[in-house]
């Protein structure tokens, strides 16, 4: 090497140490000579911001002859590995994925409204509720008011034990950051409310037992009888107030004993299921074991309670079917820092709650439930596993057994659909078959790939942003189109 070609390396050497550990990255994925093939693969994955890495080999063989029909292996791959969806439901976490767990949810969701993916049509026509349960009071909060209304108005004023005003007369809008804070946290009862939270499965079941039981009351029935001629099916999500206490959003659908197929009996209507909800939720009552260091907890539902009628395509009484399903799509794929508990994954000591991510109330009722949760008498609540959703164990959407499809049918049919042309060559002979190793590599991106598959994902919502909004009728009722480069109707 000449000198001259030993200052330019040094030169180069020094260029790249003026970049960024993303701009060095950047430069080494393009200057890949599989850089095309591993933009496919970020491609094909929607820009998934957190990929799992699978490493094996599938191959599809005749099964008579034994000839490979198919065979495809990562050995070929950047990096000899697969990249495919990480499939977390939150948009904090993977926008990408969110999105398509929020159209599997809002199809799930609506083919128990309105019928599809197996579910009879039949189902629109069945009494067919939207609840909302609400968790008790436990202590005043500051509260979001409209129309110039006070927070807490009092005649006289006071102040509680602790010293603070019993009343607040300010207004307070939802970006607020008092509103939903405890007017006093020194009187607010933080054990019930992570207790309650634990427990918050239970009052669900207990809630549905209960409209079993004041549906066979009021029609003259036995709870026996009537699982003969009637059977609920529902489909619930969990949402967190500004207050940090959960209340439940759930559809609610009278089917016939066999399910879907099975019409109910003339008499359940949705006025009779409306009458059973409220006096169902209401008569709900768990109480805690007793112990010294808690002593005993009386659960219920809280007072709020909201039961609107649904509606099918043109009805003009009640929700809209496909408003509801993507009211729900739209908050189970909501992450934490989009709630009021601020925390996506699970802490394993007090030490590791961020001090300024999130309010002194979330912040004291995750302390709660880990000094709670080393209680002897709260082993079974697993208090501490769950500090980071306030002791909240359960699903964020969950459903009953005949409400509609699955997630994982849903999955399935689009895996189905995506593998179909990998598998053209088989798809003539019945005696196919495949077999498949695989096992994980590892997940992520390196700094500058997480960058380009950001890009990825951002520009394929913008596509469908457009592509949506030339689907969109304009206000003489035509639809638009693109025609060299500009926007036509037709």
């Amino acid at each position: 090497m000449t000198s001259a070609d030993r200052r330019a390396a040094l030169n180069r050497a020094a260029r790249l140490r003026q970049l960024s550990e993303v701009d060095q990255d950047l430069i080494r994925l393009v200057q890949n000579p599989d850089f095309g093939r591993w933009m496919a693969q970020i491609t094909a994955t929607g820009g998934c911001a957190h990929p799992i890495h699978l490493k094996g080999a599938t191959t599809t063989r005749d099964g008579v002859t034994s000839e490979i029909l198919h065979h495809y292996d990562t050995a070929h791959e950047p990096g000899e590995r697969l990249l495919v969806r990480c499939r977390n439901r939150r948009a904090t976490v993977c926008a990408p994925c969110s999105r398509l767990h929020a159209g599997d949810t809002f199809h799930l969701v609506r083919a128990g409204l309105v019928g599809g993916k197996a579910v009879p049509v039949d189902v629109r026509e069945r009494p067919r509720l939207f609840v909302t349960l609400t968790a008790p009071s436990f202590g005043p909060v500051h509260r979001v008011t409209t129309d110039n209304e006070r927070c807490h108005p009092r005649r006289k004023t006071g102040r509680c034990e602790h010293g603070r005003p019993l009343g607040c007369p300010a207004t307070h809008d939802p970006a607020d950051p008092l509103a939903g804070q405890p007017l006093c946290p020194g009187c607010y009862d933080y054990p019930a409310h992570v207790l309650w939270h634990a427990h918050a499965g239970r009052l669900w079941k207990a809630f549905t037992d209960n409209l079993y039981n004041h549906l066979a009351a009021r029609t003259g029935r036995t709870r026996t009888g009537l699982r003969r001629t009637l059977r609920i099916s529902y489909a619930k999500v969990a949402e967190y107030q500004k207050r940090a206490a959960l209340h439940v959003h759930a559809v609610v659908r009278l089917d016939g004993a066999e399910g879907p197929g099975d019409p109910p009996p003339a008499w359940a209507t949705a006025d009779v299921l409306g009458t059973a909800v409220r006096t169902s939720a209401a008569a709900v009552n768990l109480r805690t074991p007793y112990s010294r260091a808690l002593g005993e907890h009386e659960l219920r539902w809280g007072s709020q309670l909201d039961v609107r009628p649904l509606r099918a395509f043109g009805g003009h009484e009640g929700l809209a079917d496909d408003a509801v399903a993507a009211y729900v799509a739209k908050y189970v794929t909501k992450g934490a820092a989009d709630t009021a508990i601020g925390l996506d994954h699970p802490i394993t000591s007090p030490d590791d709650i961020p001090t300024g991510r999130f309010s002194a109330h979330v912040r004291t009722l995750i302390h709660t439930c880990w000094r709670l949760g080393g209680l002897p008498e709260s082993a079974p609540l697993r208090l501490r596993a769950w500090a980071h959703t306030l002791g909240y164990r359960g699903h964020i959407l969950t459903k009953s057994r005949v409400y509609s499809t699955t997630y994982a049918a849903l999955r399935a049919e689009r895996a189905e659909y995506q593998g179909a042309t990998a598998r053209e060559g088989a798809a003539g002979i019945p005696d196919a078959i495949t077999d498949a190793h695989w096992r994980y590599a590892g997940s992520g991106h390196s700094p500058g790939a997480a960058l380009i598959a950001a890009g990825v994902a951002e520009d394929l919502a913008r596509s469908r942003e457009i592509a949506r909004e030339e689907r969109l009728p304009d206000r003489h009722g035509r639809c638009g189109a693109v025609d060299g480069g500009r926007h036509a109707t037709s």
